[in-house]
């Protein structure tokens, strides 16, 4: 069975009352997405009490009625704009009080709401629907299952196929490919493949540079199955014939211990994740186990951060954030540490957090003698 999408605007009119609005105007297309099924863009959703109404443009008229069976919709005439047809529908819906995704609507967007529809009150809101969207339901879950499934294939496909001359673009390149034929439609976000000192760039772009000019690689990758997302990060040896003469002294040593105090805080911070447990209680859980280690000031991002829809969503776990974990929500959990000149180590998984506790969905090994190309 597929998504109720009913059912999840249904949530959302429950907050209309304490927001004081008669409706509410969703302008993200991610959230129209996840309230309709609708995987267009330029289009508006009117969410009502008792009803839910799409403005759109012909050009996804037969979209529209592929993906929305039974949704309202109003395709706007070629002589206005789609904000123009916002405000003629909302002034027929006789809406007075309007909420608005104000992480989302510019201020040039917001003026011509006004101008489109000049009775409306606008109410501007925060994150109402992404905060629905943090707690999954199961078809959501196996939608993610499903994009992890991928991802892992393809990353098994990429270990198999390496050789000392690929470069980081060779491979960031290759795992698109492999992910398409293990059954995913793309990438989640262009792989990051940074070999030796690179790896010290949590971001880094894909270069020329070859395996075999490095000691080690980190690769930090996702599927993606059309709608939902996957999100992992691995650290990679090559095998010491690969090594270019320049990284036989390398203190392997050093990369051990790093990588095994990353790990420790990654597996201390999944095993306190549980319903009620605050982000930001999970991050310190394993900046304790960097600090412990003399590791802290190198651990320079957030621990983790929901995923679905977007492979960057709510809830964030992070210092001095008060998001509160749910049974339902799929996070990230992500502990690095970055040497500049020397490389960095990240290892990241995905987590499903349940009434129990977490259970990790991924299944790619992560201990320290698995690293071995």
């Amino acid at each position: 069975m597929g998504p109720d999408f009913h059912h999840r605007r249904e949530r959302l009119t429950r907050r209309f009352e304490s927001l004081k609005i008669d409706g509410f105007l969703v302008s993200n297309p991610i959230n129209v997405t996840y309230l309709t099924g609708f995987t267009g863009e330029a289009s508006f959703l009117l969410v009502g009490t008792s009803d839910a109404l799409l403005v759109s443009d012909a050009r996804f008229g037969i979209q529209i009625e592929e993906e929305c069976t039974g949704l309202r919709t109003h395709i706007r005439t070629m002589n206005e704009t789609t904000l123009q047809a916002v405000g003629q529908c909302l002034d027929k819906l006789g809406w007075r009080s309007v909420g608005v995704e104000s992480g989302n609507v510019t201020i040039a967007v917001h003026e011509a709401l006004k101008e489109a529809s000049k009775y409306v009150n606008w109410a501007p809101t925060k994150r109402e629907v992404e905060t629905l969207r943090a707690v999954k339901d199961e078809w959501e879950i196996g939608q993610i299952r499903e994009a992890i499934a991928a991802a892992e294939r393809a990353f098994g496909m990429l270990k198999a196929m390496m050789s000392p001359a690929d470069t980081e673009v060779d491979l960031s390149d290759a795992l698109e490919s492999y992910v398409r034929k293990s059954g995913g439609r793309g990438t989640s976000f262009q792989s990051i493949v940074a070999i030796g000192e690179r790896s010290a760039l949590a971001h880094a772009p894909p270069t020329p540079r070859a395996i075999s000019t490095g000691a080690f690689m980190l690769v930090d990758w996702g599927a993606h199955n059309g709608l939902y997302r996957s999100d992992l990060t691995r650290i990679l040896r090559p095998r010491t014939e690969w090594f270019h003469p320049e990284n036989m002294g390398f203190d392997e040593g050093r990369l051990e211990a790093v990588y095994k105090a990353v790990l420790t805080a990654q597996q201390r911070a999944i095993a306190a994740i549980r319903p009620g447990v605050k982000g930001c209680d999970i991050d310190a859980v394993a900046r304790g186990v960097l600090a412990d280690a003399g590791l802290i000031d190198y651990f320079t991002h957030g621990l983790g951060h929901g995923l679905g829809l977007e492979v960057h969503e709510a809830p964030s776990i992070r210092p001095k954030v008060e998001d509160t974990l749910e049974a339902g929500n799929v996070i990230a959990i992500e502990p690095g540490v970055y040497f500049q000149g020397w490389g960095g180590v990240r290892i990241e998984d995905d987590i499903l957090v349940t009434p129990e506790g977490a259970e990790v969905l991924t299944s790619v090994p992560r201990d320290w003698e698995t690293t071995i190309i």
